[in-house]
């Protein structure tokens, strides 16, 4: 699945968050399931959680880390799957 840069990913009214040393807990209120990310997940959460496009989270990114375009955004984009999947976002 291709995402547009464009798009604005929302987050679910049904998920609490929280960061814990460095990662970021979700709980999806609606499953009762508990969710984590490591840091770099936890970064892109609080992108998103900023309401940035997915093309503004990119360059931030791009900025912060040291790693090739292509393979952020193959990252970021099976994280916004697995996470639309699991019904804490929607795209």
């Amino acid at each position: 699945m291709q995402i547009n840069n464009d798009l604005k990913v929302t987050i679910s009214p049904e998920v609490l968050f929280r960061e814990v040393s460095g990662e970021m807990v979700l709980l999806d209120m609606a499953s009762e399931n508990y969710f984590g990310l490591d840091t770099i997940g936890a970064r892109i959460w609080g992108l998103l959680e900023s309401r940035v496009s997915v093309g503004e989270a990119l360059d931030t990114l791009m900025q912060e880390y040291e790693v090739d375009r292509e393979t952020l955004e193959n990252d970021m984009t099976e994280l916004l799957e697995k996470l639309a999947e699991a019904g804490l976002v929607k795209l």
